[in-house]
């Protein structure tokens, strides 16, 4: 199970913040393979992994963007029912919290990528197998 990169933005919340983020990643040619915005009544978080964060840190700076970035846990997983189950029922037993996850859908029977922030990563890793 791989260990990776997420890159964090937080953008104000207002309209075009999202289509000013995705247009530098395009100008890029940064594809976004799994992405989560939560708001507050201030910004966005936008957490997401991408082809290439060396690229996208580049590209987002560019364009006026605080970049920072994280470890977390990608996952490709199966679109059918039960499939994150095994994976959360693995790191309740190690004992590893799950922070936040979030991924991108695929076609039923497919694989999704899912990210996992997670309490310890080198632990979830062991713990999935």
């Amino acid at each position: 199970m791989p260990r990776g990169t997420q890159l964090c933005v937080c953008l104000e919340n207002k309209p075009g913040q999202l289509a000013r983020l995705t247009a530098a990643l395009r100008r890029a040619k940064v594809n976004i393979e799994a992405i989560s915005v939560v708001d507050t009544a201030d910004c966005g978080l936008v957490r997401l992994v991408t082809s290439s964060n060396a690229a996208a840190k580049a590209a987002l700076a560019q364009a006026g963007m605080c970049v920072t970035q994280s470890p977390v846990v990608t996952l490709r997983l199966r679109n059918e029912p039960g499939a994150l189950a095994g994976i959360a029922q693995k790191l309740a037993a190690a004992k590893v919290n799950v922070d936040y996850v979030y991924g991108s859908a695929a076609a039923t029977g497919a694989a999704s990528r899912v990210v996992l922030g997670v309490s310890d990563v080198a632990k979830a890793l062991k713990a999935i197998g």
